[in-house]
């Protein structure tokens, strides 16, 4: 039975979360707002499912690498959304937190190894 991979379950539901959250802000009529959240927020699930395929280490850390990115990212646009907009909710910024540590750890552990 194969491991589940907490980074790929981590970034895909909070995939969905920005879904939803988008979602709830093109209700608010905030789409610019809205759009450069779910590209950004999205792409972090999307660049480490291809990380999964990677075909070196070194390929595997570039693709972890852009997730961090758009991690931060997104944290820019959390950010801005809770200051000008309405305040996001501690979970999504948690969570939104979490990927980022788990990335830089997983980043530095597999450019040391």
């Amino acid at each position: 039975m194969a491991r589940e991979n907490i980074l790929v379950t981590k970034s895909f539901d909070f995939s969905l979360a920005i879904f939803d959250y988008y979602e709830h802000l093109r209700s608010l009529n905030h789409f610019d707002f809205a759009k450069q959240l779910f590209r950004s927020g999205t792409s972090i699930g999307a660049n480490v499912v291809e990380a999964q395929r990677a075909e070196s280490r070194k390929d595997f850390v570039h693709k972890l690498k852009i997730a961090l990115k758009e991690a931060d990212e997104t944290k820019y646009w959390l950010n801005i959304i809770d200051l000008k907009i309405e305040k996001v909710s501690e979970e999504l910024k948690d969570e939104n937190e979490q990927l980022i540590k788990l990335l830089v750890a997983i980043i530095n552990s597999s450019k040391n190894s």
